[in-house]
């Protein structure tokens, strides 16, 4: 092994995709990342061109490369992947060509077949196979909707020459030059096709959404040997040793490896998990059990989580719609003009209630503006709603537990907001920590390649140093004000809910 060894992780997100080198510390050498473009051709509809993910990821590789040395270059002895889940692309296996656009997580064109299946009487087994809901979210209803709508898609499938996977196994296919076609426990525990507890493929709700066997990634640990990256890439001859989800990867980003320790993610969405250690605990308050990750001989860690659909959309939102600030961090100036929000709700319900209410109907609404209110008060609102739609997670976890959370770690772009945290301190009543890093997911990844290449290995080192390099965030105010805080906002989050017909 060399002197200073270094791992490459590989990020690719809803909006960007990011290239990350760590040593061994869990440090950052350097980065880059490259945009990603969405497409919304309809409303519900959420699209994104393959290609266009796999070129922005391979940008980001490439501009990574250029900033970094020869030495550092030689240093690098590993590779880790982590991916936006669910979204569901399939491509033919021939020519590598995409079938169809990806249909992002966020998409919830496929209500309508997800009703279908509950009407014949399909969810209560389907669920507790899989740990989740029947909702457009997951991937089962995106295949079945692009196989009843996609020409190529068809011809593909017909011909037996039709891959899918979900982005990890599309970034495995294009890294490898199309010989590996795998996904991992994590991300398969997201299609809704994996039964969770076997931890094998469900061809019989395969064939309900009209995929065949072949199609289907072969199944893998989370961490193993997969390849390498082929030479004419950036980082050509790496090889590829851990695939992980993104939030699964924040997860353990965030070293929050003992049972009971929970981290929030504010990206795109915001995504609350509980490790919940080898027990797969089934929620009955709208919470998904899934695999957090795997150890080298597949045993897995799973995991409770709490689902929301906007969180860095809402401040997108303020800024190109309503365009009441010209730049993401402008929401906190704005935010801190006033003492509070004036009795302005906000709840961020753009494209429906995923955790814990799973309607695909509800949509956004905003409460209590009067004559008076100001671009200030809209904004703090804005920051309290998401706050509070974790909260509604945090209450979720704990009554499903039976037990409260200690505290919650925290990462992703909207956690650099003070304005935020301070609010989910004071609606959870709980402690937040931020660490200095918030590259939580990238390092995730970065992480479970280093356990396994053996270049990681003092976990206890990892824990202490987080600790030392977070800021805590304490509630301020008393059990009272938080009861009634929250009791309005449920009130909100009621009218937000069936209103799309």
């Amino acid at each position: 092994m060399k002197d200073k060894p270094l791992i490459l992780s590989l990020d690719q997100g809803t909006s960007s995709s990011r290239a990350v080198i760590f040593n061994c510390s869990g440090e950052i050498i350097a980065s880059a990342s490259s945009p990603l473009e969405i497409n919304f051709p309809s409303d519900g509809w959420v699209e994104q061109d393959a290609n266009n993910i796999w070129n922005s990821q391979l940008k980001a590789m490439e501009l990574l490369e250029k900033k970094i040395t020869p030495e550092q270059r030689g240093s690098v002895i590993s590779c880790g992947i982590t991916n936006q889940r669910e979204t569901t692309i399939l491509w033919r296996r021939s020519s590598s060509k995409p079938c169809a656009p990806a249909l992002v997580w966020q998409d919830r064109r496929t209500a309508g077949i997800c009703q279908a299946w509950q009407k014949e009487g399909l969810e209560e087994q389907w669920c507790k196979s899989t740990g989740l809901v029947l909702d457009p979210y997951f991937s089962a209803s995106k295949i079945s909707w692009l196989l009843q709508n996609e020409e190529e898609a068809k011809t593909a499938l017909f011909e037996d020459d039709l891959c899918f996977g979900t982005v990890e196994s599309w970034m495995l296919w294009q890294l490898s030059g199309g010989k590996q076609h795998l996904s991992d426990m994590s991300n398969a525990s997201r299609t809704l096709l994996l039964d969770i507890e076997l931890l094998e493929w469900m061809e019989p709700y395969c064939e309900v959404i009209g995929l065949n066997k072949n199609s289907l990634p072969n199944l893998v640990p989370c961490q193993g040997d997969f390849g390498r990256i082929e030479s004419h890439f950036p980082f050509g001859g790496v090889p590829i040793q851990a695939l992980l989800g993104d939030q699964q990867a924040a997860t353990l980003g965030q070293l929050c490896l003992d049972k009971g320790s929970s981290k929030c993610t504010y990206g795109t969405g915001a995504f609350l998990v509980v490790n919940t250690g080898q027990e797969i605990h089934r929620s009955k308050c709208g919470l998904l059990s899934t695999v957090g990750w795997t150890d080298k001989k597949g045993n897995p860690t799973y995991c409770l989580e709490g689902s929301l659909f906007n969180a860095g959309t809402v401040v997108q939102w303020l800024r190109d719609n309503l365009q009441i600030i010209k730049s993401a961090d402008q929401i906190n100036t704005l935010a801190n003009e006033v003492e509070n929000a004036a009795g302005v709700m906000f709840v961020p319900a753009f494209t429906g209630w995923g955790s814990p209410h799973w309607d695909p109907k509800a949509r956004g609404i905003v409460l209590g503006i009067t004559r008076d209110t100001q671009r200030g008060h809209l904004a703090r609102a804005a920051l309290e709603g998401i706050a509070l739609s974790v909260a509604t997670l945090v209450k979720a976890a704990e009554k499903s537990l039976g037990q409260e959370l200690k505290e919650i770690a925290v990462d992703g772009g909207a956690a650099a907001s003070n304005p935020l945290l301070e609010a989910q301190a004071n609606s959870t009543g709980l402690p937040v920590r931020r660490p200095i890093n918030l590259e939580s997911t990238a390092r995730g990844a970065a992480l479970l390649a280093g356990f396994h290449c053996g270049g990681i290995d003092n976990i206890e080192d990892l824990i202490k140093e987080r600790h030392k390099d977070s800021e805590v965030f304490m509630p301020n105010i008393n059990e009272v004000e938080r009861e009634k805080w929250l009791s309005k906002w449920n009130e909100a989050v009621q009218r937000s809910l069936g209103w799309h017909e």
